[in-house]
């Protein structure tokens, strides 16, 4: 099983929603046996409390379930995780700092975003709706390549 686990700041936007689209992805891709994805933040602020409700209206707008709960990522995920997906480079440095070191399974999510390529997926919790309707359309367009680049990698398909 690989497994991939998305990370920002509070766990309650921009991660759950990646981890819930990605999965959505794998599932319609019929490969839910072989990945499967996880978020967490680097804060504490939201551990335990449901995604934002405006990052839950987004994602139903556009078909996708979340189901989550915000947890803090901790140094032992680099052991559990076969990908590290961070949100922006704040959150990088945050985790490289947690885990000690920079592993080389590590990526920024727009890494694997064709428009931004290597920029920050913006935090739009201080924004409106039009913030969350940009990070999904982000986070999708970044969680497909990624996904491809896992089943090329990985000799899924």
């Amino acid at each position: 099983m690989i497994k991939v686990l998305f990370v920002c700041l509070g766990n309650i936007c921009r991660s759950p929603l990646a981890e819930a689209i990605f999965n959505h992805k794998i599932n319609q891709k019929g490969l839910k046996s072989a990945v499967i994805a996880d978020s967490s933040g680097t804060s504490n602020y939201h551990i335990g409390e449901a995604p934002d409700p405006r990052t839950i209206e987004i994602a139903e707008k556009n078909n996708i379930k979340i189901h989550h709960f915000g947890q803090q990522f901790k140094k032992k995920h680099a052991d559990e995780f076969d990908y590290l997906v961070a949100m922006d480079a704040s959150n990088r440095q945050n985790m490289i700092r947690e885990i000690g070191s920079e592993p080389d399974f590590l990526y920024q999510m727009r890494t694997f975003d064709d428009i931004g390529k290597g920029g920050d997926v913006p935090d739009p919790y201080y924004g409106g709706a039009d913030g969350f309707q940009k990070m999904y359309e982000i986070l999708d367009r970044s969680c497909e390549n990624l996904l491809q680049f896992i089943i090329k990698k990985h000799h899924l398909q």
